[in-house]
């Protein structure tokens, strides 16, 4: 049988992670070009695109599972003795949060991680932000051990972050477990160069076999693994209801730089057209905005608002653009009693600091979370 047979006839899975290879549609799991996928068989060794990359250019590439894999893949780890390293984005928590995820991990300890530090304001008190996310750990059922912040982007606190998954695993296997979009892999990239003290080319010489769910297992030095896992697709994060291309606009990848609003009751300021806040009642107050540098805001009167939205959105209000704004789910009010200073959080964007009493409205897509939370800085 020559290769081309081969190719149409037989079922060809990656020697590396385990998957099915197909040739057809670019990003979902098993691909190859085909090109590839014919000097694989000519040699021998035969990988997906994810795998080769892996090996050849130390790239994790996302790969996401069906939730019925995905609960397959935690199912097993709680019937197993190992640590699992739970990686969320600071910046869409709600979105990140894997739905009963306690009663998969068993006995199992949890480490919690916060990625994007490095986007945060320097003024914010990283030690509110730790005790923040582990009341949403504990509000989700679970009981992390400890919660670290760090940049997978910039490498911060990586050596932190390896030190303290040490102290917690005691020799056991560790499971980095993540929604996508969260920025899993980039960590993972961190982890393995810091563990390795190389800058390039850290896994190019061994294998690393894996399984049907595309687990990526790195061997650590007492022989047990550093274990990725493919991120589970989670229909609640911004990310989902913008193009890649609108989503960098609204997702922060610098520093962010706060923006201080003096509003009266009855304003309202537009993040572009993905999101609303509402000054309903209270004195005349300044509000703090905590978005991606390139979100432009837009402030109105409450009662033009709707108007407004209706015809400047896509054009005037953007992201999403005129093309895709059809597309875009409407938004959702929720209102909120502030009592104290407090942030409305605008998951997967970033947050209105509300510095006095008063009453106000958040709007997201349908199905985005927002949610108020004790101020952060």
């Amino acid at each position: 049988m020559d290769r081309k047979e081969t190719i149409e006839t037989e079922e060809l899975y990656c020697i590396g992670c385990g998957a099915k290879i197909q040739t057809e549609e670019k990003g979902i799991r098993g691909y190859t070009p085909t090109s590839a996928l014919e000097k694989g068989l000519e040699t021998g060794e035969l990988y997906c695109q994810r795998c080769f990359r892996l090996r050849h250019y130390n790239q994790l590439e996302k790969v996401s599972a069906t939730d019925d894999e995905f609960l397959a893949m935690l199912d097993r780890i709680g019937s197993e003795d190992a640590l699992v390293v739970y990686v969320v984005d600071i910046f869409d928590v709600y979105g990140s949060m894997i739905p009963g995820l306690h009663r998969f991990v068993g006995s199992n300890p949890v480490l919690m991680v916060g990625n994007k530090v490095d986007v945060l304001p320097k003024s914010t008190k990283h030690a509110r932000v730790k005790h923040w996310l582990m009341q949403q750990a504990y509000a989700a059922g679970l009981r992390p051990v400890d919660a670290m912040l760090v940049s997978g982007k910039k490498a911060t606190y990586i050596d932190d972050l390896l030190a303290l998954i040490e102290e917690h695993r005691d020799g056991k296997d560790v499971y980095v477990v993540g929604v996508t979009n969260v920025g899993k892999s980039t960590i993972m990239n961190q982890i393995i160069k810091a563990a390795t003290g190389n800058k390039e080319d850290v896994i190019t010489t061994s294998r690393f076999p894996g399984t049907t769910l595309d687990q990526i297992r790195i061997p650590l030095d007492d022989g047990s693994f550093l274990i990725d896992t493919p991120g589970i697709i989670h229909h609640h994060q911004m990310a989902h209801v913008l193009s890649a291309k609108d989503l960098n606009l609204v997702s922060p990848e610098k520093e962010i730089k706060p923006v201080t609003y003096q509003l009266n009751p009855e304003q309202v300021l537009f993040m572009g057209a993905v999101a609303r806040f509402d000054y309903l009642s209270g004195e005349r107050s300044s509000f703090t905005c905590y978005f991606a540098n390139e979100l432009s805001i837009h402030r109105t009167k409450l009662e033009k608002a709707d108007e407004f939205y209706a015809k400047h959105r896509g054009t005037l209000l953007q992201p999403p653009n005129e093309t895709d704004i059809e597309k875009f789910p409407m938004l959702v009010r929720k209102e909120f009693n502030v009592k104290e200073p407090s942030d409305i959080v605008f998951s997967g964007l970033g947050w209105v600091a509300v510095h006095s009493p008063g009453k106000v409205a958040a709007w997201v897509p349908a199905g985005v979370d927002t949610v108020i939370r004790p101020k952060i800085i």
